[in-house]
């Protein structure tokens, strides 16, 4: 059909793209041959679905950047011969892929919608198979002929979500992720309801995928009763460059001379301390109270309401830009992708 929609599945691995076997009950990639076996509805989408699959799949524990980078030249190559992609990726470590994603692919106009499940798509009770559905349509979705989605999100649980806004916080319930600092862009129910003001709108420029990361990052969460050899351990890592310093509350941290003294000293060497919040929502307010506003004075740099996750793949994208000290610090407070909220 002329001006058919064409749809790109890109299989990685995960829980979503396993079928249990029947003599030994063990779970087995699915092949997707047999796709529509499990999915027969399918047949009724008026778009063309190809099927691209990573050899070998991987578990999304063993996810990295050479992985991003792989994923990035697939979605790259194929750009211009399909209107939207549709990664299926397994849950645990999805949100640092996506988070990864939005940074890497610069221009993005066509839809990226990453979706996983918590069961097998070939068990009884599985919620692959609506995830997987809800994916396509959402991909598929244009208005004016243009995408209604031209960004990286995340399908989950009938709800749609910005990629690096997220968090999976379930490993047991079907709703496994959550964005605590930004609404959903789009809710699935007997129509899917598209929030159109929360969506990144298309530039209409040409895709540029950034394919260099620079993994010599550390994160540093804190507890009450860190010490000091634990702090030094982190911040003396061998070819260090940044470190996420996960706090407490909206960005607070002991005020005892010596943990200020350590960080004061790695940043003196050159290394980057971006702060997080260890909560799921709110934002790091640096100054608001006396425990962080000592951060503020030694140089560490706020990270508003940014996720984990994308602050991981965030700093790993500016380092491998090869960007100075100094842009790095600028940009980590600027939304690039929508990641944060300034």
């Amino acid at each position: 059909m002329i001006g058919q929609t064409s749809i790109l599945v890109i299989y990685t691995g995960g829980t979503i793209g396993m079928v249990q076997d029947p003599k030994t009950l063990t779970l087995r990639p699915l092949t997707f041959d047999i796709l529509y076996k499990y999915l027969p509805v399918l047949e009724n989408f008026n778009c063309k679905i190809d099927f691209y699959t990573f050899d070998p799949l991987l578990d999304s524990s063993n996810m990295n950047p050479s992985f991003y980078i792989h994923l990035a030249s697939v979605i790259e190559e194929k750009y211009e011969d399909y209107d939207g992609f549709v990664v299926l990726h397994g849950s645990d470590t999805m949100a640092y892929t996506a988070s990864a994603l939005s940074f890497m692919l610069e221009n993005l106009n066509k839809p990226v919608v990453f979706t996983g499940s918590q069961l097998p798509i070939g068990m009884v009770r599985t919620d692959g198979r609506e995830n997987f559905i809800n994916s396509i349509e959402i991909a598929t979705a244009k208005e004016f002929d243009t995408p209604v989605v031209p960004e990286v999100a995340i399908c989950f649980e009938n709800k749609l979500y910005r990629g690096n806004r997220t968090s999976k916080f379930n490993a047991e319930h079907f709703g496994a992720f959550v964005s605590g600092n930004y609404p959903i862009l789009a809710e699935v129910g007997v129509h899917i309801k598209y929030h159109n003001h929360l969506i990144l709108k298309p530039n209409f420029k040409k895709l540029r995928a950034l394919k260099v990361l620079d993994e010599n990052i550390a994160i540093l969460k804190l507890f009450p009763g860190i010490s000091p050899n634990s702090v030094a351990a982190v911040l003396n890592t061998k070819d260090l460059k940044a470190v996420i310093l996960e706090t407490f509350g909206s960005g607070n941290a002991p005020t005892v001379p010596w943990f200020l003294g350590q960080l004061q000293e790695a940043v003196a060497r050159g290394i980057i301390v971006f702060n997080v919040t260890q909560c799921k929502g709110g934002s790091v307010e640096m100054g608001k109270y006396e425990t962080s506003a000592g951060l503020s004075k030694i140089g560490v740099i706020g990270g508003y309401d940014i996720t984990t996750e994308s602050a991981v793949t965030k700093l790993m994208y500016l380092l491998g830009c090869g960007y100075s000290v100094d842009s790095v610090k600028q940009l980590l407070q600027t939304s690039l992708r929508g990641e944060m909220t300034v």
